[in-house]
């Protein structure tokens, strides 16, 4: 399997490379948000957030999540982070 087309940092991110991210920008996301949680909520939260922040980056910037060691790809991932977790905010936020 040659380097992923389009991705200038080597080749496409494989299974735990996704994994590290995922962790690694839901921390950094939560952290932005001064929301509380452990481990596993900051992995969840990466995780959706990278997919979420590829696919906008795909669709406006016309270039997604391309390698671990891509800034891009850290900018898109935790950018998708705080969105996910400002949207989960708005639904489960409680009415006075």
């Amino acid at each position: 399997m040659g380097p992923a087309e389009g991705a200038p940092y080597g080749e496409a991110m494989g299974f735990i490379a996704w994994i590290l991210m995922g962790l690694i920008a839901g921390a950094i996301a939560k952290a932005i948000m001064k929301q509380q949680g452990g481990w596993i909520s900051a992995l969840v939260t990466g995780l959706i957030g990278g997919v979420v922040g590829g696919w906008i980056g795909a669709a406006v910037f016309d270039r997604g999540v391309v390698g671990f060691f891509s800034p891009w790809s850290w900018l898109l991932a935790i950018g998708g982070s705080v969105l996910v977790l400002w949207l989960y905010g708005l639904i489960t936020r409680k009415r006075a």
